[in-house]
Order: C-alpha cells, then structure tokens, then sequence
C-alpha cells in the first residue's frame, strides 16, 4: 500500500497510509515486526488478530502487537486511510510504563482497539496536515504533539469490561454500518434493522461497551471526517450536507463542542499555517524573527 512519511525521529516514526483498491474480501497475511498504533482516518476495513475482528473507522485507535500475524479486509469497496504510528522501542516502553503496566502486558495491546476521542481526532488531523510542510522549528512541535498523542492514547479506562464474542461481532456490524452510512440521515430503527437486533438491546450493549451512544459515535464519524476535508473545502455548508448534518448551523454547533472552534476557524488556521510554511521555505528568516512568530502564533487552531 502507498505509504508517506509525515515525520522520522528520534521519537518513531508517522506515515500515512493509503489502501485505493477496490477490492473486497480477505487479504493476504501480514504482521508488523514492531509494536504500532492505527489511526484510520477515512473509510473502513476489519483487522484479523488472532480471534478477534476488530472494525478501523475514523472513531478507533488500533493497537498493534509487533511479531503477530494478521489480515486485513475491505466490507466494502473504496478502500482506507491510516495513520500509522511506530514510536522506538525505547519511547514506547517508556510511555506504557508510566501507566503502570510493562509495554507487553498493557492493556490496549491485549484489548487491540479503543474509542478516539475528539482531541485525538484533531491532534491526528494535525500531523496529518501540518507534517509535510514543516522546517526545523515545527517538526520540533511535531515530535512533542506525537508524544503528547501517545501518552493520551494509551490513557485507558483499565475498568473496562469485555464483550462476549456475540456482542463483538454485533457491535462490528454495527460499526461497519455507520461508517458506509454516516453521511445519510439516519433513524434508530434503520441502524438495528441492519444489524438484526432490537434497537433497545443495541443501544444499550453499544452505549455500555463503546462508552458512547449510536448517536455520538455517528456525529464523530462525520466530524472526523470534517477534520480531514476541511483546509481543502470551499464552501462549509456544501460540506455540512455532504457530511450528514441538516445544516450548516448544525455542523459549526457539533465541531466547536467537539474541538474548541468553528470550522471556518479551524479551515482558515489550517490554511495559514500552510501558507506560513511555504513561505518560510522560499526565504530565510531575518533576525528580527517575525516570519517564524507570525507561523506559530497561527498553530493555536489545533
């Protein structure tokens, strides 16, 4: 699969990861020599491990054990993106350890997947936008924000109970569907009719297990993806329809709770950070130093 890498340091590595085809069904087999995290960020695939099917939507983080087999599959055409994240050896270990736990046992490894939340979303959207066109001074930023990404990311609510594999497979489904579906307007009734099961039972299994409701889960789907599409969109209320909000008003609503700003802010910061970074490649920076501080003053947006 093409893969880009965003940033190489002392810290690990991030590259972004795109699967174009259009192909369905079971892929080859694979595994990752080292220890890695899964960002998806735009479509949907199910990763094989072991027993377990686990769903990589915008809404999951994947935690990847180096040396083990696995495959993946595509339940519908389209194909996927990823961030992949491989932080050294030494760096991981050290983040795992501060949560108590030493880095083969901790429990997101053995859990394999967990829910982002909104300021994962956006610190990924970041690296994801911001990566490839930094100097020196961001890529500085960059490392911290992957550190400060790992850290929450391995943040886990270690009372967590596990589903049994009937409710795995359910809540599977169930997430396969919203994200082929989460830019249509949707009833309760349309997501358990799909999934055959009653929609009291389902919102309470998915509620219990994600640690959010149908409901939430759908509009993170939507507002990841506004994240992504955002710094290259010219008309937000376009976007908002595309996207499944009723309205322009209600996607700038769900997006400043979610993140702190309205999308027209955070398009705009986007936009200028990039601008900034593009003329700072083609001059140097004088003494006086405000080219450099008129950039950074622009990366509060994220």
């Amino acid at each position: 699969m093409p893969r880009k890498t965003l940033i190489s340091s002392s810290s690990g590595l991030v590259e972004d990861v795109a699967d174009p085809a259009s192909r369905r069904g079971l892929g080859a087999e694979d595994f990752s020599p080292d220890f890695q995290l899964s960002f998806p960020y735009r479509g949907v695939f199910v990763w094989h491990v072991g027993r377990d099917e686990i769903v990589g939507d915008a809404n999951q983080i994947l935690f990847v054990t180096g040396g083990e087999a696995f495959r993946l599959s595509t339940p519908r055409s389209g194909g996927f993106s990823e961030l992949i994240v491989t932080p050294k050896q030494s760096v991981l270990r050290e983040v795992t350890e501060a949560t108590g736990f030493d880095l083969a046992d901790h429990p997101s490894f053995r859990a394999r997947s967990r829910m982002a939340t909104p300021t994962i979303q956006r610190a990924c959207a970041a690296l994801l936008h911001d990566a490839g066109t930094q100097g020196a001074t961001e890529t500085f930023e960059a490392e911290e924000r992957l550190l400060g990404l790992l850290r929450t990311a391995f943040a886990v609510d270690l009372a967590t109970k596990m589903p049994s594999t009937r409710t795995r497979r359910l809540i599977r489904r169930t997430k396969e569907f919203l994200e082929s579906a989460f830019s249509k307007s949707l009833r309760l009734s349309d997501v358990a009719d799909a999934v055959g099961a009653s929609s009291t039972y389902l919102t309470d299994v998915f509620s219990r297990f994600e640690g959010v409701s149908l409901h939430r889960y759908v509009t993170q789907l939507r507002l990841a993806r506004a994240l992504v599409e955002l710094p290259e969109a010219d008309d937000l209320t376009s976007l908002a329809l595309d996207l499944g909000f009723s309205s322009h008003s209600h996607f700038t609503l769900a997006f400043r709770r979610a993140f702190g700003c309205t999308p027209s802010t955070f398009r705009a910061r986007s936009n200028r950070k990039r601008e900034g970074a593009m003329l700072a490649s083609t001059r140097p920076v004088r003494g006086d130093g405000k080219l450099a501080s008129s950039v950074v003053a622009c990366q509060g947006g994220f």
